[in-house]
């Protein structure tokens, strides 16, 4: 295995597969306050060419956290179709990328081999891919779910409606769920991140959104994104939930954090499966984001995009309904400007996708980072492009009770006209016997809370 290359007559020698993959990976603050990316643009470049020329064997035998270290490791490595990867094993990191890339190659294609790739592997190629190359790759992928509903369907992007409120107010949430649901946003799951993390608190909220969807017929699921832990008592105690949520790292010292591992997860998919309110099988909603495990101090060493990619190895094991990163919710420590912010977006979009996850995107960012609202939609708009399976949908875009700016109800509703998406299916229906939606478009009676009257 080759470590060195020489760039304009200088010589570049790194120390380990798990070296290249980071000094590798664009530029990205985190990595920087970790002391893992490269110290300049040659270096970067020079990590591109030794990565490019390496085997996807060296990546296979070299995994960036060992496995008897780690559990997110044993679960990617475990879940390995082994005859695939032996077909592949020695092809270089450039000939995946040119595989992916190359238009004889289909989401068949794709489907099939991304069961033979290690997490590396996939963070690996995308290291090699321009923005374009990341969209054009992830245009091929379009992976469904079903849940209520069936998400991921050609044609059509779904959006979680995220009332969200700072104290929990019933009359707060509703208001901004009917204004969601108003707008066409909320086939996805209706989701509350809930500022009380009590099984009392949120057993309220979602009988609450539980009652609203039975009582006007809405074809969809409802989630609150409580600790994994406290959703299973709620659902112990007879709380009707559809979708069970839970933040999830690259590395088992971050999930540790996290106060989650497999024996939780399976747990919690097995009762969901016995106790939940949805026809399934898709029952877990996961949610990532590039620079947790450096904010927890758990990187292990290893940079953000690989750790991401990671992260989306060990969702695939669970089959969920629904992904989505929020990478530029942690700050400029991580992803310093909108630049940055879009690049991971567009990253994470194509990694969960070559895991065969059902991807949707959160193009978030902090009042603190050196990025605004022009950078959000960009991301949202080559997002969309990319074929994203959905969105958040927050009103106003500012979420009051995570303080933090995301896609809002009115950025939804124009995501889909820009490509004429429809909504999921069941859904669309539902939109038009309430008079919302006609031939896949708003009527003037979008926005207009006394439909709920």
């Amino acid at each position: 295995m080759k470590l060195a290359c020489v760039v304009r007559k200088q010589h570049y020698q790194f120390t380990s597969v798990r070296d290249v993959l980071a000094k590798a990976s664009e530029e990205k603050s985190g990595d920087h306050m970790s002391k893992l990316a490269a110290t300049s643009a040659l270096e970067r470049m020079a990590a591109k060419v030794v990565l490019s020329e390496m085997q996807l064997r060296d990546i296979y035998e070299n995994p960036v956290i060992p496995y008897e270290k780690d559990e997110v490791t044993r679960i990617i490595y475990d879940d390995i179709n082994l005859s695939i990867y032996d077909e592949i094993k020695n092809w270089t990191v450039g000939e995946l990328r040119e595989y992916i890339l190359s238009f004889s190659t289909g989401m068949p294609e794709l489907t099939r081999i991304s069961r033979g790739l290690t997490s590396e592997m996939i963070s690996a190629t995308a290291k090699l891919m321009s923005s374009i190359d990341l969209v054009m790759a992830s245009q091929k992928m379009k992976h469904q779910a079903y849940c209520n509903t069936l998400i991921g369907e050609p044609g059509r992007l779904a959006f979680r409606c995220q009332p969200n409120h700072p104290i929990d107010d019933p009359d707060g949430i509703l208001a901004s769920m009917k204004e969601g649901l108003s707008y066409g946003s909320g086939d996805a799951v209706i989701g509350i991140n809930p500022n009380n993390d009590s099984v009392e608190s949120v057993t309220k909220l979602l009988k609450m959104t539980h009652d609203f969807m039975q009582k006007w017929e809405i074809p969809t699921q409802n989630c609150v994104l409580a600790h994994i832990t406290t959703q299973m008592q709620a659902l112990r105690g007879g709380a009707p939930i559809s979708l069970m949520f839970q933040s999830l790292a690259g590395s088992q010292r971050a999930n540790d954090a996290f106060g989650v591992n497999k024996e939780i997860l399976d747990e919690a998919m097995d009762l969901m499966l016995r106790k939940g309110t949805a026809s399934g099988p898709n029952v877990m909603y996961f949610e990532t984001g590039q620079g947790s495990e450096v904010s927890l101090d758990s990187h292990e060493g290893v940079d953000m995009q690989t750790l991401e990619a990671r992260t989306y190895g060990l969702c695939r094991h669970w089959k969920p309904f629904m992904v989505n990163n929020v990478s530029g919710f942690i700050g400029p420590e991580t992803l310093y400007d909108g630049r940055q912010m879009i690049r991971a977006d567009l990253e994470d979009l194509f990694m969960g996708k070559l895991h065969g996850l059902p991807m949707g995107i959160a193009p978030t960012y902090t009042n603190h980072m050196y990025a605004d609202q022009n950078d959000q939609e960009i991301a949202g708009m080559l997002t969309t492009l990319a074929g994203a399976n959905f969105y958040m949908g927050v009103p106003g875009g500012d979420d009051v009770m995570l303080s933090y700016q995301d896609t809002s109800y009115h950025d939804d509703a124009s995501y889909r006209e820009l490509l004429g998406l429809r909504p999921l299916r069941e859904f669309e229906k539902w939109l038009e016997k309430m008079g919302i939606m006609e031939n896949g478009r708003l009527t003037e009676r979008a926005g207009d809370l006394t439909i709920f009257d």
